[in-house]
């Protein structure tokens, strides 16, 4: 990076969408939130949530506008929904997504040196999912043939809410008899089985090769449908195969209060920025 990231910079953003690729059902759009500045800045997806079953690139908005002030690109795909086509489909849209995104990012004045990703919920599942096996053969199934060598390694992830443990989550929606959600984790993980095979608890406890990034874990403490027990036993499992979790518990907060203007939404935009900061402070000092 030319200019180091400061947390504190505040710079227009301008914002527009460019398509990134067709579907057998639609075209999928990403929007692009670019600092007004010399740049070139580091660069961040941002990949939504929605229970994988509803929302779009518009869902995390309020942050993804207040990081892009502070001076990153980021970027928010679509992604396709469990109607469309349940596991492994979102997860694979969200890999390709960034190596396209690697590939376009100079155009926009990005800098992808210390590429980051930014995930919500199910998006965190995604997230996670990635950035532990950025390599694996199933996520990376949809070519890229402009970009053949571009991988989707990252150097961080920032989540929240992100649905650590889907087994975890279903009990719960099934305790609480909630039978939507309960459908929406079954629509998503068809057949069955693959419920394991995409959980990263899971992946943690089997003890699988994976990539240990820094990763942030935004909470909020009355949240019932991703509860915190999930996230705390997710984050001492990562802790104890090696890798570098920040879990902050926001009390008061239910699910998805980082969308909602308040207090502890601006909270939450600082601690990711404050995060990536710190990422990049670091990774910067072992290039230098």
């Amino acid at each position: 990076m030319t200019v180091p990231y400061n947390p504190d910079n505040l710079f227009a953003v301008k914002c527009w969408e460019v398509e990134v690729r067709k579907t057998a059902k639609r075209t999928l759009i990403a929007r692009i939130y670019q600092p007004q500045g010399t740049g070139p800045f580091p660069v961040l997806i941002d990949l939504h949530g929605g229970a994988w079953s509803r929302k779009d690139r518009y869902a995390n908005e309020p942050m993804a506008r207040a990081i892009a002030a502070s001076g990153m690109l980021v970027v928010s795909p679509d992604l396709r929904l469990s109607d469309e086509a349940p596991y492994p489909a979102c997860v694979q849209d969200a890999h390709y997504a960034i190596r396209w995104l690697k590939h376009n990012a100079r155009e926009w004045n990005g800098d992808i040196t210390h590429f980051g990703i930014l995930g919500s919920s199910s998006g965190g599942h995604v997230a996670q999912l990635i950035g532990m096996k950025p390599h694996d053969p199933i996520y990376a199934a949809i070519p890229l043939p402009e970009a053949q060598n571009v991988d989707a390694t990252a150097a961080y992830i920032a989540t929240r809410s992100p649905i650590s443990n889907p087994v975890a989550r279903r009990a719960q929606a099934e305790r609480k008899g909630n039978k939507e959600m309960m459908k929406k984790s079954d629509t998503f993980f068809t057949p069955p089985e693959t419920i394991h095979e995409g959980n990263p608890q899971e992946i943690l406890d089997r003890k699988e090769k994976v990539v240990m990034l820094p990763m942030l874990i935004m909470q909020g403490g009355h949240d019932d449908n991703v509860i915190p027990e999930i996230q705390e036993k997710f984050a001492a499992t990562y802790r104890a195969a090696g890798g570098d979790c920040q879990l902050e518990i926001f009390k008061n907060s239910e699910h998805e209060w980082t969308a909602v203007p308040s207090p502890e939404a601006d909270l939450s935009h600082e601690m990711v920025k404050q995060f990536i900061a710190k990422q990049l402070r670091t990774l910067q000092k072992k290039a230098a």
